[in-house]
């Protein structure tokens, strides 16, 4: 077969390798520190849904439901979608699994989504994600502690510095019907000097004219009406509440009052944390407080709050993680070394000791091969070592050599190693 013939990878996905699966399994292993220190559960739920799941948690005028996702009719002819995200399907699970009767439940999950947009620098149409939740609490502690996570898992991964917690708030039922009629008014006054997508959006979701990219739009979005003039007395201290418990927790952040989630079920906090060092500014880490998602669904009104971030975007911001090593590389020469050299090298990764086996070429190349593994020992079997039921073991750094019992290799590096 011709390389012409092979089939390639598809456009926007990855194949993980090397450095790229070390940054990758960096994030996660992260995430999974911090999660547990945080009490978060993790979870694992399908990678397709009905796509019901998506069109009516996300919203039928988005652009994730109305372009970027992956639907098709299944055998059966159900109409089913790969996931673009993970909270729909959590609450999807919320409803159909009984978790109900756990709440407030901590959830955490990771693993790959699909969306069908151009693939750019750290954007794919296969990528992955982190994401944490808590459902069932209405409380503003809630919205503090997953911030406070996620700033802590920032700082892990060693990119805080160069990340910006950007947050707002988008007010309850009250402020939100108070602020949207307020910036239907604004745009209806502009409505021939909108784009045709904020038109769109002017009839269906006018909150979402405020975070349009377009130039036509940004003079008429930067001068609507801000949330303040319409905030209740009760979402603002829930607001203050938020804020003061960053305060104490030693989380910095900065207001931005033109940050939305353009969504109906969104509720008080939305946050976003962003760097430039990805070149133009972009979000690494985002989420808000979903209220009314889950009423949507068609279950009871469920507060909840969440957050994800893409992996591959933090991966590309942290410092390249080591290579892995081993300890021992085990040299055979000759057939009957071979043979033996299998029960050796079985033995040593039962006691914990990370080996490998250097079976290719002569002594010299060999010996080139565990020094470049990064092994710290070499166990070098001949013919004269096996007869006499022993192993020759050298430390590479020095080059110092002991004739070790073959029963005892695995102790004797244990005492060599705890030196």
């Amino acid at each position: 077969m011709s390389r012409s013939d092979t089939p390639q990878r598809i456009r926007g996905t990855q194949d993980l390798f090397g450095e790229a699966a070390r940054r990758h399994h960096a994030v996660v292993s992260a995430f999974d520190r911090v999660r547990g220190l945080y009490g978060f559960q993790r979870v694992e739920i399908p990678i397709f849904e009905a796509t019901a799941v998506f069109a009516r948690s996300i919203g039928e005028t988005t652009d994730v439901v109305s372009k970027e996702m992956y639907t098709f009719e299944d055998r059966g002819g159900d109409s089913l979608t790969l996931r673009p995200e993970f909270t729909a399907g959590l609450s999807r699970a919320y409803l159909t699994e009984g978790w109900q009767q756990f709440v407030p439940l901590k959830l955490a999950t990771h693993g790959p989504v699909f969306r069908y947009e151009r693939p750019q620098k750290g954007r794919y149409r296969q990528f992955h994600q982190i994401d944490a939740e808590i459902i069932g609490a209405a409380e503003p502690q809630a919205d503090v502690e997953l911030l406070v996570m996620a700033d802590q898992l920032l700082r892990e991964l060693g990119i805080a510095d160069g990340v910006t917690l950007q947050l707002n708030t988008l007010g309850d039922a009250e402020t939100r019907d108070a602020w949207r009629a307020a910036l239907v008014a604004h745009f209806e006054a502009h409505r021939g000097e909108l784009s045709e997508d904020s038109l769109v959006r002017l009839d269906k979701n006018p909150l979402r004219i405020l975070d349009s990219k377009d130039p036509r739009d940004r003079p008429i979005a930067d001068a609507a009406p801000g949330i303040d003039a319409h905030m209740s007395s009760e979402a603002g201290a829930f607001f203050e509440a938020v804020t003061k418990g960053l305060d104490a927790a030693g989380v910095a952040w900065t207001r931005n009052a033109r940050l939305v989630r353009g969504l109906d079920y969104y509720r008080h906090t939305a946050f976003e944390f962003v760097t430039d060092r990805l070149g133009a500014q972009g979000t690494v880490l985002a989420g808000g407080r979903y209220d009314g998602l889950i009423e949507s669904l068609g279950g009871p009104a469920t507060p909840a709050v969440g957050w994800a971030a893409g992996i591959e975007r933090l991966g590309m911001l942290i410092d390249e993680p080591a290579k892995p090593t081993i300890d021992v590389a085990v040299v055979p020469m000759g057939a009957a070394a071979e043979a033996a050299a299998g029960g050796v090298i079985a033995t040593l990764r039962r006691a914990g000791v990370a080996c490998d086996m250097a079976y290719k070429g002569n002594m010299k190349k060999r010996m080139q091969k565990a020094d470049a593994a990064g092994a710290r020992f070499a166990v070098i079997l001949g013919e004269d070592e096996l007869a006499r039921g022993e192993a020759s073991v050298k430390r590479l750094a020095t080059g110092e050599q002991a004739a070790v019992p073959l029963d005892r290799i695995a102790a004797w590096i244990g005492v060599e190693t705890a030196a």
